[in-house]
C-alpha cells in the first residue's frame, strides 16, 4: 500500500476517501496526481528487481551539447549542424560525434536518450541529481531541497557500513564559483549528504573561462592531506582533539547536536576504514590501468569510482567541474564552442571508454550503471561567437550496462534538436528509470522537514523501454 503517514482504514481499492482528498496536497509536494497515485500503489505491490548495485554518474557540468555529441543533425543548416561529423557506432543507424570513436563502440552496450527536457535554465545540477525539473530556480544549498538520488539511496540504506555508500568527485557542486543545490541531503538531513572530496589539482599553464586546460592529480579523501599517506595514529591524534573541543559544550548539546555527533563518528570511522583509503591508493593500482586511465582530474576521478563500486559504494558521481574561472574546466560553451569541445570531448572519450572497459573486465559493468548527462542541452543555432547558449528545451542522457536494453535509442528530437518530437523525458522519468536499475521503487516515499511524503521521483515514470 501507499504510504501516506496518519492515514487508517483503506477501502478495497486500497485508498480511503482520506488518502483521496490528501492527494491535491501530495502532488504540490511529490508531482503526484490521482493516476499516477493509483499507478504508484500498484508498482509498490511488486517492487522491481533491479540489476544494478552501483551507479557511477558523470555530470558534465554546464550544459554539453546535445547537436555535438549524441544527436546530431548533418542534414541542417550550417549554422545549426555545426562544425562536426557523424560516425557509425556498434549500432547501426545510430550516429554520434566524430570526436567521440571510443565511446561509438559501446553504443551496443548503452541506451540512449535524446529528448531529455525541462524549464530550470540554471547550471545547477539540481534536476540532474534529484529528478525536479520545475521552477522557481534554486540558488544555494538549503535544509528544504529536494534530496539526491544518492542522498536517497543513503537513506534507503543500500550498501554495506564500512564505506561510503555516496561519494561525490572532485568537489562539492559550485566549488569554483558558488556553492550550487543537488547534490545534498535536503530534507533528509545532513547523514545523508555525500562525501565530498577534495579538489586541488596542478596546471602547466595558465588558462581561462574559454580557454580549457588540463588539471592534473586525484581527487583527494578529507582529512588525509594527501589522501592515503595519512597514519592511522594522525586520524587518532585529529578524533581526539576534536573530542577535547567538544567537552565543554557537552552538556549543554541536544538532541540534533548529539545527532551531528553521530554524523561526525560516522564520518571519522568511514575515512578511518581500510576499504576506503585503499580505494582512493590509486598508487596501488596496476601501473597498465593508471596509464591508461591517465593521471588528468578526469581519469584519476573515474578510476577511484571503479575502485569504490568494487569497495561497495552505492552511488558515485564525478562533476565535471573544475577551475572554471581561470582554467575552464566545464562545458558552458557560449563561445568557442567547436574549439572547447575538440578539447573535452577526447578527455570524455578516453575516461568513459577506460571505465566502461575496466569495468567490463572486471564483470562489474552488468551491475554498474554509467550515466552521462547534463544539466542542459545547447541552443539549436550557432551564436556569433562561435558558440551555443543555454537550452534546456532538449538534451541528452547516455545509460551503459547495469541492465538497460542494449543498443536502444529513446525519444526523437525535431529536425533542428530544439524540441522533443518524439517521446520527452523529463528530469523525473529519468531518475525513475535509475531508481528502478537499481532495484528502488521509483514510487517510494520519503518524508520531508514536516514530515510529508514526497515521491522520490516527482512523478516520474521509469522508461520501460530501455530497461532490459
Amino acid at each position: 500500500m501507499i504510504t501516506i503517514p496518519g492515514i487508517a482504514s483503506r477501502a478495497c481499492d486500497g485508498l480511503t476517501r482520506r488518502e483521496l482528498l490528501r492527494v491535491g496536497g501530495l502532488s504540490l509536494y511529490s508531482g503526484l496526481s490521482l493516476p499516477r497515485l493509483l499507478e504508484a500503489q500498484h508498482r509498490q505491490q511488486s517492487p522491481p528487481a533491479g540489476r544494478a548495485t552501483s551507479v557511477i554518474l558523470i555530470n558534465l557540468f554546464g550544459g554539453p551539447s546535445h547537436l555535438d555529441m549524441f544527436d546530431m543533425k548533418p542534414d541542417a543548416a550550417e549554422n545549426i549542424r555545426g562544425e562536426f561529423k557523424p560516425i557509425a557506432t556498434s549500432v547501426p543507424g545510430t550516429m554520434i560525434c566524430e570526436h567521440l570513436p571510443k565511446t561509438a563502440k559501446w553504443m551496443h552496450r548503452s541506451s540512449l536518450l535524446r529528448t531529455i527536457t525541462h524549464s530550470l535554465n540554471s547550471h545547477h545540477p539540481y534536476s540532474v541529481l534529484t529528478g525536479w525539473g520545475q521552477g522557481p530556480e534554486r540558488s544555494g544549498v538549503k535544509r528544504d531541497d529536494h534530496p539526491s538520488m544518492g542522498s536517497v539511496c543513503q537513506y534507503l540504506g543500500l550498501g554495506p557500513k564500512d564505506v561510503p555508500g555516496y561519494v561525490f568527485m572532485p568537489a562539492y557542486p559550485g566549488h569554483s564559483q558558488n556553492p550550487r543545490p543537488g547534490a545534498h541531503g535536503g530534507y533528509l538531513g545532513p547523514a545523508c549528504d555525500p562525501l565530498f572530496t577534495l579538489c586541488q589539482p596542478r596546471f602547466e599553464r595558465k588558462g581561462a573561462f574559454y580557454d580549457p586546460v588540463l588539471p592534473l592529480g586525484p581527487p583527494l579523501l578529507p582529512g588525509s592531506g594527501h589522501t592515503p599517506g595519512v597514519s592511522p595514529q594522525r586520524m587518532s591524534d585529529r578524533r581526539a582533539l576534536l573530542e577535547s573541543l567538544d567537552q565543554p559544550v557537552a552538556a549543554a548539546q541536544d538532541a540534533a547536536l548529539r545527532r551531528m555527533g553521530d554524523f561526525k563518528q560516522k564520518a571519522f570511522d568511514l575515512l578511518a576504514t581500510g576499504r576506503m583509503r585503499a580505494a582512493f591508493d590509486v598508487s596501488q593500482e596496476d601501473a597498465a590501468i593508471r596509464e591508461r586511465y591517465g593521471d588528468d582530474l578526469f581519469g584519476n576521478s573515474l578510476l577511484i569510482s571503479r575502485r569504490l563500486v568494487e569497495a561497495g559504494s552505492t552511488f558515485v558521481t564525478f562533476h565535471w567541474e573544475c577551475a572554471v574561472e581561470t582554467h575552464g574546466c566545464h562545458w558552458d560553451m557560449h563561445n568557442k564552442n567547436f574549439d572547447m569541445l575538440r578539447f573535452n570531448l577526447p578527455l570524455l572519450d578516453r575516461a568513459y571508454d577506460n571505465l566502461v572497459q575496466d569495468l567490463d573486465d572486471r564483470g562489474l559493468l552488468d551491475t554498474t550503471l554509467v550515466v552521462v548527462t547534463g544539466e542542459m542541452g545547447r541552443s539549436p543555432k550557432v551564436n556569433g561567437k562561435a558558440g551555443r547558449d543555454h537550452w534546456t528545451s532538449c538534451g541528452f542522457c547516455l545509460l551503459t550496462g547495469g541492465g538497460v536494453q542494449p543498443g536502444s535509442v529513446y525519444g526523437r528530437s525535431d529536425k533542428i534538436g530544439a524540441y522533443p518530437e518524439v517521446d520527452p523525458v523529463t528530469p523525473g522519468d529519468l531518475v525513475a528509470t535509475i531508481y528502478q536499475l537499481l532495484g528502488v521503487d521509483p514510487a517510494t516515499t520519503v518524508p520531508d522537514m514536516f514530515g510529508r511524503p514526497v515521491h522520490i521521483a516527482h512523478g516520474g515514470r521509469p522508461l520501460g523501454k530501455i530497461i532490459a
